[in-house]
């Protein structure tokens, strides 16, 4: 155990720092495939390999963990589109992956008969290009045309193509887009509004299209109609077309920030006229009816309330509301779906899942509930047909409960279709829900799977930003790899998340951002006090903005944790904003150029505050090559960082895969068994 450190800046002193604030010696690690910074990582991936992946025993749990990623038993998740149902599917014999489509009669059965689409696999190998599977946009009504979007090595940019649907072929002369983070969507079978990398001046400083443009069949891209533009510095321009039949509506939208935008309908004439609603409400338009949900207090409602508004009301001044549903203290707002007549209410209390469903009558919307979901589960809708029917799939599942999927029509009975099978022994082990105490008092709710037993191994899971709530679920490959070996999960719910709204999302935003670290560390310390585990025992993992949240602990924290993994991490907060996406998060973080937010980026940035003096935990450091959404330099300086002053680090870099590290269940496989490899080697 070491002196507790100064907890806003990790104990981070000037003498430590120079030379990586006044100018960073490892900047060059950001030049994503340059030739000195590309065999930089690959001498510490091969390192890593060496010291991780040399014995059978991670072979071994490499092949269990393909295995569970490849089960054919698996739910194969669906999305109506006309009449059939539509799948992607990956496993041993799809490796990229196969689009395919079925009929609902066929899909009732236990083995249904699937008509392949497009097989991605053998498109790579044809086009010798290194595709992934990145959707598709079909154009309502008809269901034939397609807009397919590919990428290379997982990347969020994509390459736009149209596609048959009943010859099953690509389009000859159809419209295509090259490669860019492009935004598209079909408004007749000729025309389609897109927002596309069409050189200087197209993009935001973020890297989405600044534009959106008309485009018509037959016609070049770069002679599209110009329809709306916006700044440098926002985030992205979108434009799309509402065809549900009656209410047919062209829209747009400014978005500002990642939580701020201007909403606008564009009328018969070609005038956009804003949809007045704040600027950080969800707003869209469903029928007759513009459905709000506020993010902040408004016409008496509180933060993390749904309305709903007559549309043509509203656009006349009309401001009387339908109130949907309107949080309190342990209740917020998760999800909400809309059939033909009826609307899905997804909520969360205590971050269990409550299901109702609401129907507009003359006399007002009424409510009955749709389903019952265990304890300490979570269910969600996964598939609706609003343009047609009231059909619906649900799915419900828990920590130690495999999927089921239901399908059902409101009003009628649902069945299940479809239930996943279980993958990992669960003999011996339970699920709980406690609530740790933070600095301030905040109660912070957290699962803990396992056996009821203890103190032994345990990993602890956390992200804390964006709004994003961690729900229970069932993880086969942590059923695998970590529960069936005898070591205890625990999902840490902090602030920052959704887990209870807006507001407990604000709660840590910007300069708030130690709430989510207080919390964490409350979780940490409530687990050592209840007995579950102990600091040499208890690691921890996140991703992404996790990976910030994994960054913050080892500075703040490192007496609370035997091993720290993190992954494809944002670690330099004072550049951020300058590499790929990193500009769209400055609503989250703040802003390194601006004099207002500067010292808590100062103060809260990992990369700038490792020091030499005090003890980490062993790290393992992972990112992609081909991440343009969070730059692989953040992992790389923090690597070499932390090589220089000498603590213990592991560094894994995958050439593609993007943001998640993978496009194919084999390297997802391997990244696991790294990562489990590592934890049962520090914490085992």
């Amino acid at each position: 155990m070491t002196a507790p450190a100064d907890r806003r800046t990790g104990g981070a002193g000037r003498r430590h720092n120079r030379g990586v604030n006044e100018e960073d010696p490892y900047m060059w690690l950001e030049d994503v495939s340059g030739p000195r910074a590309l065999a930089w990582a690959a001498e510490r991936t091969a390192e890593t390999t060496e010291l991780l992946a040399r014995g059978p025993e991670f072979g071994a749990l490499a092949a269990e963990l393909r295995e569970v990623l490849d089960d054919e038993r698996r739910i194969p998740y669906v999305c109506r589109r006309g009449r059939y149902l539509y799948n992607f599917w990956q496993d041993a014999a799809h490796v990229r992956g196969v689009w395919r489509r079925t009929t609902p009669e066929e899909y009732a059965k236990d083995l249904p008969d699937w008509e392949t689409v497009l097989d991605v696999d053998a498109l790579a190998a044809e086009e010798g290009e290194d595709w992934t599977w990145s959707g598709a946009e079909v154009l309502h009504p008809g269901h034939r045309h397609a807009l397919v979007l590919l990428s290379r090595a997982g990347t969020d940019a994509v390459v736009v193509r149209e596609f048959d649907l009943e010859t099953l072929a690509f389009v000859t002369g159809g419209f295509e887009v090259p490669e860019g983070k492009t935004r598209i969507d079909w408004i007749t079978v000729d025309e389609v509004y897109v927002g596309a990398d069409l050189g200087p001046g197209s993009l935001t400083a973020s890297g989405y299209p600044a534009t959106v443009r008309r485009w018509r069949r037959g016609t070049p891209l770069e002679e599209a109609t110009l329809v709306f533009e916006v700044a440098k510095d926002d985030l992205a321009a979108a434009g799309w077309f509402d065809p549900t039949e009656g209410f047919e509506r062209h829209f747009l939208s400014r978005q500002k920030d990642f939580w701020n935008q201007s909403l606008f309908l564009l009328d018969e004439n070609g005038l956009r006229v804003e949809i007045d609603v704040p600027g950080d409400a969800t707003a869209y338009a469903h029928r007759s009816w513009l459905v709000v949900a506020p993010k902040s207090p408004w016409l008496g409602r509180p933060a993390g309330s749904l309305l709903a508004f007559d549309f043509d009301a509203f656009l006349a001044g009309n401001r009387e509301a339908a109130v949907l549903f309107e949080p309190d203290e342990h209740t917020a707002l998760a999800g909400h779906s809309w059939t033909r007549n009826h609307l899905i209410l997804q909520t969360l209390s205590d971050v269990s899942t409550r299901m109702e469903v609401l129907t507009p009558t003359p006399e007002g919307w009424r409510r009955e509930p749709l389903a019952d979901v265990p304890p300490l589960a979570a269910a969600s809708i996964t598939g609706t047909d609003p343009h047609e029917s009231d059909e619906y799939f649900l799915h419900v599942a828990g920590h130690l409960r495999p999927a089921a999927l239901h399908r059902g029509d409101i009003g009628g009975d649902s069945t299940v279709v479809k239930r996943a099978p279980a993958l990992f022994d669960t003999t011996g082990l339970t699920v709980r829900q406690y609530f740790a105490t933070s600095e301030d008092g905040t109660r912070v709710p957290y699962f803990v799977v396992g056996p009821d037993a203890g103190p032994g191994p345990t990993l602890l899971y956390g992200y804390g930003g964006f709004e994003v709530s961690l729900t229970p679920g069932y993880d086969a490959v942590t059923g695998r790899a970590w529960l069936a070996r005898g070591g205890t999960y625990v999902i840490a719910g902090i602030r920052g998340g959704g887990e209870y709204g807006p507001r407990w999302h604000r709660a840590a935003l910007k300069a708030e951002r130690p709430r989510a670290f207080e919390d964490f560390a409350a979780v940490a310390g409530d687990l050592v006090a209840r007995g579950i585990t102990t600091p040499d025992r208890l690691g921890i993992e996140g991703r992404s903005n996790g990976g910030l949240l994994m960054g913050a602990m080892t500075v703040r924290y490192p007496e609370l944790f035997g091993a720290v993994v993190i992954g494809f991490p944002i670690l330099d907060l004072l550049r951020f904003h300058r590499l790929l996406a990193g500009a769209s998060w400055t609503a989250e973080y703040g802003d390194p150029d601006r004099a207002e937010d500067r010292p808590h980026l100062e103060a809260l940035s990992p990369y700038h505050a490792f020091r030499s003096d005090r003890p980490y935990p062993p790290i393992l450091l992972l990112t992609a090559t081909s991440d343009d959404r969070v730059h692989p330099g953040h992992a790389r300086k923090a690597a070499a960082r932390l090589r220089e002053l000498g603590h213990v680090v592991h560094f894994h870099e995958t050439a593609g895969g993007g943001h998640a590290g993978a496009t194919d269940n084999a390297q997802a496989a391997v990244n696991e068994a790294l990562t489990h490899t590592f934890l049962w080697n520090r914490l085992g």
